[in-house]
């Protein structure tokens, strides 16, 4: 038998991450645990309380009735612990300090968007949080750690949204673009076929929401089953596709590594929803439309500056996305 713990607010984090992820493996990425501790810290949490919380299957993990029970009670406590947090670190601020903590996925409008930011907001402390996977940073939006975040949804796979969050549509369909060798027989031509890339393996961040399930569904729907590489360091992947080893998808924005081209898909089979998220009611209106259109326009700018978005763009019949600070 497992030993007794005392429950603390990182368990609780700990079941609300497994609840909202609806896998341990993924909560445990969200974490920054692995996998077998995470399963062995859920075991002695629930040897303290008295019964299973989680049910697993190959669906993944679902609460128990005694699991919505202890989670409903644990949703409330984490958020008065992460409110704690927050007013203790403006106290230690001094009264009257402007902060601004952003969320961000990566992408190269941040750098545009920051710089607006603290044009526009001097005074202001403005800092950056990015993360691979838009569910984490609405779980830290949500409990009062981020005051808004820029995410991305991909098509078909929806983000779990707490309540309380809500998200404002930047982009309605962005198209996924892919990163292969300049060598590649394919780089040479301006749109690219899911059927040339059939026979090469492909590059995917297994910390990214969905993004190897977004790409299986595609193959399935066109009957290709090319081999998935799970790679998570930037660098490494970057340096297998300039090899030839891989294929990656990419956003437009996208600059083409070393010894890389991009390349849009033909059809655009892969697609996401960009969006500004923030809890309702934390920023006054003004405030949260300025954000939105300093990050309209360090997208813009970001898009002007890709060859091949802009020339997707011209061939797709459509602006440069809608009129900058129009929401």
């Amino acid at each position: 038998m497992l030993p007794l713990v005392e429950l603390e607010v990182r368990h609780l984090r700990a079941l609300c991450a497994i609840a909202d992820t609806g896998s341990v493996r993924k909560a445990a990425v969200q974490l920054g645990m692995t996998q077998p501790s995470l399963t062995t810290q859920l075991r002695r949490i629930e040897s303290t309380i008295g019964g299973l919380l989680f049910t697993r299957g190959q669906t993944g993990s679902r609460p128990t009735p005694l699991g919505h029970s202890v989670l409903s009670r644990a949703r409330p406590i984490i958020a008065e612990m992460s409110a704690l947090v927050t007013a203790a670190r403006e106290a230690a601020c001094g009264v009257g300090g402007l902060r601004l903590r952003i969320g961000s996925i990566g992408s190269r409008a941040v750098t545009g968007w920051l710089r607006r930011i603290h044009q526009r907001l001097p005074e202001t402390d403005t800092t950056i949080h990015i993360e691979v996977s838009s569910n984490t940073l609405l779980q830290l939006l949500a409990t009062n750690q981020l005051d808004v975040a820029f995410v991305h949804e991909a098509a078909g796979f929806p983000l779990h949204v707490p309540a309380g969050v809500e998200r404002r549509v930047l982009i309605a369909g962005e198209p996924r673009f892919v990163s292969l060798s300049a060598a590649h027989p394919a780089a040479s031509r301006p749109l690219v076929r899911l059927a040339e890339l059939a026979h090469d393996a492909w590059i995917v961040d297994p910390t990214a929401d969905e993004e190897a399930a977004a790409l299986r569904r595609v193959f399935t729907a066109t009957g290709l089953d090319p081999r998935l590489v799970h790679v998570r360091d930037n660098t490494t992947a970057a340096d297998l596709v300039a090899s030839g080893e891989a294929v990656r998808p990419c956003q437009p924005t996208a600059d083409p590594a070393p010894g890389t081209v991009i390349r849009p898909l033909a059809g655009d089979p892969l697609t996401a929803q960009l969006s500004l998220a923030s809890r309702h009611g934390s920023l006054p209106l003004r405030e949260l439309d300025a954000l939105y259109g300093d990050l309209m326009a360090s997208y813009v700018a970001a898009a002007e500056a890709s060859p091949m978005y802009r020339a997707w763009l011209d061939r797709s019949g459509s602006p440069l996305l809608p009129s900058v600070g129009s929401h």
